[in-house]
């Protein structure tokens, strides 16, 4: 009985390993044409790797897109207050020894 278990368990991590290798990336390079590629599951295989890519792409375009949306709004609302430069900041401090002073 254990012998059985045993290989019901060693065909287990065969398929899992096997599984595993097959979404691991390909250590082959994609083909350019689509008529380069002659086994319909590496034909599937690169079909779905290039719908992840385009969907990943799309993701990534959205969120630009809505950072690029959020922006804009937060700089419509932006209240730009002048600094004064060197000269006014001694004045200022001028002015206030003189208050001071007197």
């Amino acid at each position: 009985m254990a012998r059985n278990e045993e290989k019901a368990q060693s065909m287990l991590n065969r398929y899992i390993t096997a599984k595993n290798e097959e979404n691991k990336k390909p250590k082959e390079r994609r083909p350019f044409l689509t008529s380069e590629c002659r086994d319909l599951s590496d034909a599937d295989k690169w079909r779905q790797q290039i719908m992840r890519e385009i969907e990943e792409e799309d993701v990534v375009e959205e969120e630009r897109k809505v950072k690029e949306e959020e922006n804009q709004k937060e700089q419509e609302f932006v209240v730009h207050v002048p600094l004064p430069d060197e000269r006014e900041i001694e004045k200022m401090v001028l002015a206030r020894r003189r208050s001071r002073s007197c």
